[in-house]
């Protein structure tokens, strides 16, 4: 029995990243053998043990062929005949299919310390094209890498398409595509996962509500990059960059679906998008089975971004509707949340990334002065319920109208 680290962990030793997880592959064992030595079965679909002490994951070798389409349609083969070479062929990159025993010796029969160095994302082998979900790895590894200076190799953007267009893409299961989505939001530059989906036709297929984007215009006057797509890239860029959380970023992503619905004669402006956006992004977040609080906060950012844009004119009570919209009194972090994917919109901008937002702190002072109020115990018991929410909301707009009147003139 031999014993190798695999895949993520030898590749992010060779970059000098931090390891994050350690993944083992074992050759000629049984898995009597595992189970002997106190290893915990936890494979559903092939033969992976958990370590007893490390609990870190040692899967057996083994072999994968292609029985039907999409992400389940594979049988695999364990057993002590199954080669290194052999178990790592079957891995999606170059990259993550060096090996390394146990004296530090690296095995490299694919080229993945070349294409390291390369700065390359290649395929291992023409058998890339029979799994769909590595179409979303390549541009989720795309996304993660970017600031190395990783691009796609051109043969498998081309394999990329080739599956794309042979409907693998069609075929990819909604939670692994959230699953692969969520951790693409997570990286560095996640704007590049959406960008290298688009470059192979995948985005189309997989979130046709945001490949719609691309192609549609804006006005220069306010946004210099004109492309809706483009400025949605550059809002997610910023979010990422700004270390905004990740159901920020997927709120910055949706947020403009509604202008793919303004009709071409209404071009360039998008009067009423924000309403238009909000059956789109339901669909979206149905057929991918988006978690509840990513999909609340994606929908108040699509629904009222603009007001928020528009804070330091709004009267009074403009505000606190838009406060009591937002549920912002009870829920003032996911308020917060909202108005950094306010933000984000706005330094989506060509030329405009570094222009003052004041009105998210305008915004956060107006919540501040609204949450101040309160009644007495003594004023509560003269009222009854509809009455004690009416002297509440009363006292709120006057406080809101104080606040406005005593804003210091540089911030409005």
């Amino acid at each position: 029995m031999q014993v190798y680290l695999v895949g993520g962990a030898v590749r992010d030793q060779l970059l000098g990243l931090p390891v994050r997880e350690r993944d083992w592959v074992v050759v000629g064992a049984q898995p009597a053998e595992l189970l002997a030595a106190g290893y915990r079965s936890v494979g559903r679909d092939f033969p992976v043990y958990l370590h007893p002490q490390t609990n870190e994951e040692y899967a057996l070798a083994r072999l994968e062929r292609k029985v039907g389409p999409g992400y389940r349609g594979f049988t695999t083969e364990s057993s002590p005949s199954v080669t290194l070479q052999e178990d790592l062929q079957r891995r999606d990159l170059t990259i993550n299919a060096i090996a390394q025993d146990c004296d530090g010796t690296l095995i490299d029969p694919f080229g993945g310390r070349a294409d390291l160095q390369a700065r390359l994302l290649r395929h291992v082998s023409p058998a890339f094209v029979e799994d769909p979900v590595r179409i979303l790895r390549v541009a989720r590894f795309a996304a993660r890498f970017a600031a190395l200076g990783f691009t796609v190799a051109p043969e498998t953007l081309a394999l990329m398409r080739q599956m794309t267009r042979a409907g693998e893409a069609a075929a990819l299961v909604p939670e692994r595509v959230w699953q692969e989505t969520v951790k693409a939001l997570d990286t560095p530059q996640p704007q590049v996962f959406f960008e290298t989906l688009r470059a192979c036709g995948a985005l189309a297929v997989i979130f046709p509500e945001i490949d719609a984007l691309f192609g549609v215009p804006q006005p220069p006057k306010w946004h210099p990059e004109i492309d809706t797509g483009v400025h949605v890239m550059l809002s997610l860029a910023w979010a990422a960059a700004h270390g905004a959380p990740v159901p920020v970023r997927f709120a910055v992503l949706t947020h403009d679906l509604g202008k793919a619905l303004t009709p071409r004669a209404h071009w360039p402006s998008h009067h009423g998008h924000e309403e238009l956006g909000v059956a789109p992004l339901e669909a979206l977040c149905a057929r991918l089975k988006v978690p509840q609080a990513y999909r609340e906060l994606a929908l108040l950012t699509a629904r009222h971004h603009t007001l928020v844009h528009r804070a330091l004119e709004l009267k009074p009570a403009t505000v606190l509707t838009l406060l009591e919209n937002c549920d912002a009194l009870r829920r003032p972090e996911r308020f917060a949340q909202l108005l950094a994917a306010c933000e984000a919109d706005a330094r989506g901008r060509t030329g405009l990334e570094h222009e003052p937002y004041r009105q998210a702190q305008y915004l956060r002072e107006a919540l501040a002065a609204a949450a101040a109020v309160s009644l007495t115990p003594g004023e509560r018991g003269a009222l009854d319920g509809p009455a004690i929410g009416e002297e509440l909301r009363r006292r709120r707009l006057a406080a809101l109208a104080t606040f406005k009147a005593q804003r210091p003139v540089t911030l409005t």
